[in-house]
């Protein structure tokens, strides 16, 4: 006779609820379209820069780290963490921004807003079960993917979700986490997308004392020229590192673990989570000077006003005859408002998907 397989016979889950929840959203769809989103240079640009999915992955990983040498729950943040992102329009803020202004001119006050898309995507949008909606994620992650960017307070969102989240209070402080790491991961990233490109340059960002400092770490190792892919390596690796390492140094005598979770902290309650003053002025310095170098680069900005033309037309085109949804869409409209219905598809997109249909759309061939 053969042997009954062991792992088979197990009838309870092995994984902790929040694993269980990054299990859930690493195998959606929302999280595989996110390698074909832009982070701030378009896919078809390169394979070298980072995309939503990579962006996700980067900040995953630096709150793993944070999380874990805090005595915090890793899983959590790590589920947040790969979440945080799979409401991102097409051609990252700038889609999301010319979705928020369609709607609201189309009289929808609460518009569009990217965590609030986070959050429906894996509570509604989702479909991976019969009986119900979205991919059964635990409360806590949910409240963190909701309110995890800073300022927490989401005093726009519908009084539904303020009903259900206490919208008022901090998150938890994984989620916290999931946000400076967020931050960190995209500030060293970008400077590397940025440099490799040919667009941003370190004599550029010599303008900022937190660089100038760990050009001056990278320098003592004398790898070579800053244009050479080794400097970029080393450079970012530092970056990160007294980034994390100081954000733990001013975070760990702040953090009070509870057995379980930390608590959901009461809105007046001073952040945990954070950089001591001064480096926290040195950042925002540095947000400052990518912003004008980099951001506002005429390159940039060509391809971010074509994507906005592109999330233009979509909506409107969509919104004359909507019979060009695909299925799962078009059944929606039976029961759903047909503004959000179509804002969900483009939303959904890739950068690729909506140019495509876009051309296809305009008759662009």
């Amino acid at each position: 006779m053969k042997p009954e397989n062991r792992f088979y016979a197990i009838d309870k889950d092995f994984r902790n609820p929040y694993a269980r929840d990054r299990d859930r959203i690493i195998h959606s769809g929302s999280f595989r379209k996110l390698e074909y989103k832009t982070q701030v240079f378009l896919n078809q640009e390169g394979d070298f820069f980072r995309t939503r999915l990579t962006h996700s992955i980067e900040v995953s990983q630096i709150a793993r780290s944070i999380t874990s040498t805090l005595g915090l729950n890793e899983s959590l943040s790590e589920a947040i963490a790969l979440a945080h992102d799979l409401g991102h329009t097409p051609f990252g803020h700038v889609g999301g921004d010319t979705l928020d202004e369609c709607l609201k001119a189309d009289g929808f006050k609460y518009g569009f807003e990217h965590n609030f898309q986070s959050y429906r995507v894996v509570s509604l949008l989702e479909k991976r079960y019969k009986a119900f909606n979205g991919l059964n994620l635990t409360f806590a992650t949910l409240e963190g993917i909701l309110k995890h960017s800073y300022p927490y307070k989401k005093s726009f969102l519908p009084p539904l979700i303020h009903e259900q989240f206490n919208l008022d209070t901090h998150p938890s402080i994984e989620a916290m986490v999931v946000d400076r790491a967020d931050e960190i991961a995209y500030i060293s990233h970008d400077i590397d997308d940025g440099v490799n490109s040919g667009l941003l340059s370190f004599e550029d960002l010599k303008e900022s004392e937190l660089i100038c400092e760990i050009l001056e770490k990278v320098s003592k190792e004398g790898i070579g020229q800053e244009e050479d892919e080794m400097f970029r390596y080393r450079f970012s690796s530092h970056l990160i590192n007294h980034l994390v390492y100081s954000l733990l140094e001013y975070s760990k005598s702040r953090v009070e673990v509870d057995e379980v979770l930390s608590a959901t902290l009461d809105s007046k309650t001073q952040i945990p989570i954070g950089f001591e003053p001064e480096l926290e002025t040195k950042i925002k310095k540095l947000k400052k000077i990518l912003f004008t170098k980099l951001y506002q680069h005429k390159k940039i900005v060509i391809k971010m006003y074509a994507g906005k033309q592109a999330i233009k037309g979509l909506y409107h085109g969509l919104m004359e005859e909507e019979k060009m949804l695909p299925e799962f869409y078009l059944k929606q409209l039976d029961g759903r408002n047909k503004h959000r219905v179509i804002a969900d598809y483009i939303a959904s997109m890739s950068d690729r998907h909506a140019l495509s249909f876009y051309n296809e759309m305009y008759g662009k061939i």
